[in-house]
């Protein structure tokens, strides 16, 4: 359920009671500002924040390691300057890549 700033304070002891069974999220002119969420959604996220996650290097050494295994080559198309309407034409000149 959404509340507004105003009400949560008011019936916080129902936000409370609401947020067991699903997350409250509170508003602040349209803008989620918080979210309560109950005891056992607590527990969840804490489980899942202390698992150890693979670190992006590792992955990427394995994502190499299968690549070689396979023979895998990885072709990178060239690279096609769009148009920029923000330069102008001697900005433009002067920023084209050489060919």
């Amino acid at each position: 359920m959404s509340w507004k700033v105003g009400n949560a304070k008011q019936r916080f002891s129902e936000v409370l009671r609401r947020a067991a069974d699903e997350p409250q999220t509170i508003h602040n002119r349209d803008r989620v500002v918080a979210t309560i969420i109950g005891p056992e959604d607590t527990r969840l996220f804490l489980e899942w924040r202390s698992q150890r996650r693979t670190p992006m290097s590792e992955l990427l050494r394995e994502a190499r390691r299968i690549a070689a295994e396979e023979n895998y080559e990885l072709s990178v198309p060239r690279r096609v300057d769009r148009p920029n309407a923000f330069l102008t034409v001697s900005d433009a000149r002067r920023h084209q890549r050489r060919q």
